[in-house]
């Protein structure tokens, strides 16, 4: 880069990009709570005690007070049982005040996942894991979908990124980011690869990328030599090391070849929380318009 400005100038600012999302939740939450006389609220559920999720459940359930949506937390111990766990979700699903549903993960091992996510009421499913919300995204019919891979589109429009016909590579298949990405990417007529752990020689695919991200949870995995000029990458990787959190790509020296970059922290991380935000007020206005619906043909 010529100059210190120009360095900054292609850094993908996602704290910035979250507070402008979290104010368009905040002045539409409002107005949903003066229509209908109730905020939109979120419901999250956690089995046991790990420091981290309970650190992620406070930074949503803060977000959310930012905004003005109401929120809750049904915490279970560690050792609950499956019914145990489906008896929350299902009760909260026939919670009309509750607009949005998430379940903390992981899990503790002895309970399923897949039943329990699978589980949430489709339309409060503010996570987009459920497998018909998947479904939905794969046949170009978003409505809830994956929040990280929401937030990496929402900040591409917000930078006037044209996806179609871009070249697009994704490191890491995840059902949390990597699958539903490329269906969104695909969705927006862009050239799609996902490589994963399996992947021969990633370098060479990587090295093809107008558009990069990373989502394999290795630090420093990506370097210099393995992108071109003028790339733009989104860092999903989260390593921490002692006290510091690392992302996948090596950053510094990344960062001088790249269009634009996301770092670690301050690039996905506030995005998918923000993303999170629009999803339940997005659930809430849905729900909504089907209950004046159900009331105008009585």
């Amino acid at each position: 880069m010529s100059d210190d400005a120009e360095a900054v100038s292609n850094i993908i600012d996602g704290r910035a990009l979250a507070k402008k999302i979290e104010e368009r939740v905040k002045e539409r939450a409002g107005a949903f709570l003066k229509d209908v006389g109730s905020p939109p609220r979120l419901a999250t559920v956690m089995v046991g005690e790990d420091p981290a999720s309970q650190m992620y459940v406070r930074m949503k359930h803060r977000a959310c007070e930012r905004v003005g949506i109401a929120s809750e937390n049904a915490n279970l111990p560690a050792d609950a049982g499956m019914e145990g766990a489906l008896d929350v979700i299902r009760a909260l699903n026939s919670r009309s005040d509750v607009h949005g549903i998430l379940v903390q993960l992981p899990l503790p091992p002895h309970l399923n996942e897949r039943i329990v996510v699978g589980t949430v009421d489709p339309s409060k499913d503010v996570d987009g894991f459920h497998p018909m919300n998947m479904g939905n995204l794969l046949i170009g019919r978003e409505r809830l979908v994956p929040c990280t891979p929401h937030g990496i589109i929402a900040a591409l429009d917000e930078y006037g990124v044209e996806l179609e016909g871009i070249n697009a590579v994704i490191v890491g298949h995840s059902n949390v980011v990597g699958k539903p990405l490329a269906g969104m990417l695909l969705n927006r007529n862009a050239t799609v690869t996902v490589c994963h752990v399996y992947t021969k020689d990633l370098k060479v695919h990587t090295l093809c990328a107008d558009l990069l991200v990373v989502a394999a949870g290795v630090k420093g995995l990506v370097k210099a030599d393995m992108v071109k000029d003028g790339v733009i990458v989104f860092d999903v990787g989260i390593n921490t090391v002692g006290d510091k959190i690392y992302g996948d790509v090596e950053f510094d020296e990344v960062r001088e070849k790249a269009r634009l970059i996301t770092p670690v922290p301050g690039g996905v991380g506030p995005m998918t929380i923000a993303m999170l935000l629009q999803h339940t007020l997005d659930a809430a206005r849905a729900a909504e318009a089907i209950r004046r619906c159900h009331d105008g043909n009585k």
